[in-house]
């Protein structure tokens, strides 16, 4: 099924599930538990996208087991990144309009040709307009997978807040779709909050008694400064399927050092906890570290105690989180740089571009370099997507680390199978094929 899936063409998989192709088999599999917890899918997500990252990390499969293929930043994300980007942009004279929202943006489609006329804002809580040349260049972030998340905190539940008001990043993608059909077609992701929504919660040890429950799992002093989880831990048996991870710590440049910041998520937010007999997302920051502390086994005695004097925990409810793997077709997403356009391009994860995988920092990279490159015809290639698809090595690797490590040569087929597989087998005896197949341990 793994690889029927994986040589389908995309045109087969326009609009399927994941549960179109696998069943349980699959579906109840370590394989499958690795996969979902480290990327957030969800059996009924696109079909397309399942096969695209299967394509795209074919050679990290051996690699699931300890996460040894995973990278991460110095500190969180936004200082390790964001904040030196803005800073740089600022050096350059760049401004930032903060307190502004873009309601609407107009576009001039007549004879083939598509420019960007008008970008409508909503500026202090004042309505203006930014009149456009063919010479403006405007990048548009179409959609939002963040829109609506909603904060909570150590007493109260963070809000599901799935209803999409007017003005926000969905709201202008559909009046941005509604001037041409290459503009794409939002509700195809957002049509549905509860299948594409999960929680998450950062929970802050104060004091030193959650650590050793922690090095019980880990193995690893969580205050090393090295990376302690080496990826995500899952609890298989959990109703939330609840996953945390702890990355090197400090992960705030200001945070205390002998305090340590977990990060907590669950993908089942509607089902009712193993300890907390309520669904994720009625839970307060409490309540969420307290299913954490039961699972990582502290006693049930300790738990109330140690969720409420020695952890401050902060929930996240995200409606609109995973909606970028709703199954889709060809077109739902627009190209980067619309053909015909002249002065704009979209970037982001709902914009599309050839054979890379959403939900990652490298695809919203990706985009921003192609939108760029093309309006502004530079004479530079953006980097390939690491071919291992297309390489034989990454592909004999990938098929014995499926297998657990068992070779070829120890599946159990019928004996003309094996007799046909002898003489296989002789006929590139002392050849660079038998080498090969040596090296990658399929033979």
């Amino acid at each position: 099924e793994i690889m029927n899936l994986f040589m389908s063409p995309d045109e087969k998989l326009y609009d399927k599930k994941i549960t179109d192709f696998f069943d349980d088999e699959v579906l109840n599999s370590n394989f499958w538990m690795y996969w979902r917890t480290m990327f957030a899918f969800e059996n009924w997500h696109s079909a397309l996208e399942m096969k695209r990252y299967l394509q795209r990390y074919i050679h990290h499969i051996g690699g699931l087991p300890d996460f040894t293929a995973l990278r991460f930043t110095r500190y969180n994300q936004y200082e390790s990144m964001i904040l030196p980007m803005v800073k740089y942009l600022e050096g350059f004279g760049v401004q930032f309009h903060y307190d502004t929202k873009v309601t609407n943006i107009a576009f001039d489609c007549a004879g083939g040709k598509k420019q960007a006329t008008r970008i409508d804002i909503l500026h202090n809580g004042q309505e203006e307009s930014i009149d456009l040349t063919e010479n403006d260049l405007v990048f548009i972030t179409n959609g939002g997978c963040v829109e609506n998340s909603t904060l909570g905190s150590q007493n109260t539940p963070a809000e599901f807040k799935p209803e999409l008001k007017e003005g926000g990043g969905w709201d202008l993608w559909r009046k941005i779709a509604a001037q041409d059909p290459s503009f794409g077609h939002p509700d195809k992701f957002c049509y549905d909050p509860e299948l594409s929504n999960w929680m998450s919660a950062t929970i802050t040890t104060l004091d030193q008694r959650i650590v050793p429950y922690i090095k019980k799992i880990c193995k690893r002093d969580p205050f090393s400064g090295k990376v302690v989880t080496g990826g995500i831990v899952t609890v298989t048996d959990s109703n939330w399927l609840l996953s945390w991870t702890l990355n090197r710590q400090q992960q705030f440049r200001d945070q205390p050092k002998d305090q340590l910041c977990v990060w907590v998520y669950g993908l089942f937010t509607d089902k009712p906890g193993d300890y907390i007999k309520k669904p994720m997302r009625d839970c307060t920051g409490k309540e969420i570290c307290m299913e954490w502390l039961y699972h990582i086994g502290v006693p049930e005695d300790q738990i109330e105690d140690m969720a409420t004097n020695s952890a401050n925990t902060v929930p996240c409810m995200m409606p609109y989180i995973d909606a970028f793997f709703m199954p889709r077709a060809a077109g739902d997403r627009p190209d980067i740089v619309p053909e015909g356009a002249v002065n704009f391009a979209f970037l982001g994860q709902f914009a599309e571009t050839a054979r890379d995988t959403i939900f990652t920092t490298e695809y919203s990279i990706r985009t921003g370099m192609e939108a760029v490159y093309t309006l502004l015809n530079v004479d530079r290639g953006v980097p390939e997507v690491w071919g291992s698809v297309y390489d034989i090595r990454c592909l004999l690797d990938a098929t014995v680390k499926l297998r657990d490590g068992r070779k070829i040569t120890d599946m159990e087929m019928p004996l003309v199978g094996k007799l046909a597989m002898k003489e296989a087998l002789k006929k590139i005896e002392g050849t660079e094929v038998e080498k090969l197949l040596k090296e990658y341990n399929v033979i």
